[in-house]
């Protein structure tokens, strides 16, 4: 039977209608897909152009005035790596031992956070801080100065910096030494750079990681050497035979007026080795006190610790820096100081030199 033309028609419109529907239909069915954007990360590589190891870098040092216990302590615990060991009796200013010399004599290296021991001591000189001054460092984070020295919390010296200027901050700092010899006759001795005006960063980076000074390891011991006995900048002595040794006498540059600051920085040096970036120093029957510091320029990588063994009884500052790859760092430079205090510890050094260093201290009071 043969349907009437008007329904045959409405019969193929719906047909086509429905075929042409289908893909309509299947497309609203199928499951949305997410749209993937990819990101482009960009990280910068760093090309290191020293390494961190070195050969035959104490080859030329002149040991006759050493103390040869320290010395070979300090030759031991260094190894092969590319840096330097400085060891100074803080009570009279002499060199107990100097290893790679040339390395240790050379202002080649920025003070990274070791610079945090001078910020501190200006802040609280300047009255900016005292010890439990909370100063916000994030968002819902406070930390007070013991605190920021034992972890070394940019955050914290960067806004000392910022409060104190960089005209009281560079001053500061000559004041301690820095931009200007350290040793008394040492040939070849580097007086390093304080800078005239603030570099990349302003005073925040120079009060945080000492951008744009050059210190030599000599000034860094100098430095620790006035805080552990109270304020007496010495000029540090290298004998370099028996009779220098026999008849040294201790020579003071000047004296600082931090006597009354120093115990609240030895607070915060004290808690670096105890629980903080210089963990690797630690002593179990010897307490050291001490700052690390990292950081980078021009292709070098630096490691610094500044520290001192006693502290009602200073007996010894103990200066490692190191440089190299992306390996170096503070506490690895702490690590290789705490070798040297254990090393001593174990031949009973510290117990012979008990008291021992009042006579240095009595003739360098008569030689002023």
């Amino acid at each position: 039977m043969r349907l009437p033309l008007f329904r045959r028609f409405g019969l193929t419109a719906a047909v086509v209608a429905c075929a042409l529907s289908l893909p309509l239909v299947a497309q609203a069915r199928k499951p949305r897909q997410r749209r993937v954007v990819h990101h482009v990360v960009r990280r910068y590589v760093q090309t290191w152009t020293a390494r961190s190891i070195a050969y035959g870098l104490g080859d030329h040092d002149i040991t006759g005035g050493e103390d040869p216990e320290i010395r070979a302590a300090a030759v031991r615990a260094l190894g092969d790596l590319n840096g330097t060991a400085v060891v100074v009796d803080p009570n009279n200013g002499r060199i107990l031992a100097m290893v790679n010399q040339k390395l240790a004599l050379s202002a080649q290296y920025q003070p990274c956070s070791t610079t945090k021991m001078a910020i501190a001591l200006a802040a609280l000189d300047h009255h900016v801080v005292n010890e439990n001054t909370p100063i916000q460092v994030a968002a819902h984070w406070s930390v007070n100065l013991t605190t920021a020295l034992a972890y070394s919390i940019n955050a914290y010296f960067e806004a000392l910096g910022d409060r104190m200027g960089f005209a009281t901050v560079t001053r500061y700092e000559r004041e301690m030494g820095l931009g200007e010899k350290a040793g008394w006759d040492i040939p070849g001795e580097d007086p390093g750079v304080v800078p005239d005006e603030p570099g990349p960063g302003g005073v925040a980076k120079l009060s945080s990681f000492g951008e744009g000074v050059h210190i030599s390891p000599l000034q860094l011991a100098a430095i620790v050497t006035a805080i552990a006995n109270g304020g007496t900048l010495y000029w540090l002595q290298h004998p370099t035979t028996p009779e220098q040794v026999r008849d040294f006498v201790p020579r003071i540059k000047r004296h600082l007026d931090i006597a009354a600051l120093t115990p609240e920085v030895k607070d915060g040096m004290l808690g670096a080795v105890q629980y903080g970036t210089a963990r690797l120093a630690k002593l179990s029957n010897e307490q050291i006190l001490g700052k690390t510091g990292t950081c980078s320029r021009d292709g070098t990588r630096f490691g610094l610790f500044a520290s001192y063994l006693g502290i009602t009884h200073p007996q010894l500052v103990v200066v490692v820096i190191l440089r190299g790859d992306g390996a170096v760092f503070g506490p690895r430079a702490a690590q290789v100081a705490g070798v040297i205090y254990r090393q001593l510890d174990r031949e009973h050094y510290f117990e012979a030199r008990a008291g021992a260093s009042a006579w240095p201290t009595l003739r360098a009071a008569i030689a002023r």
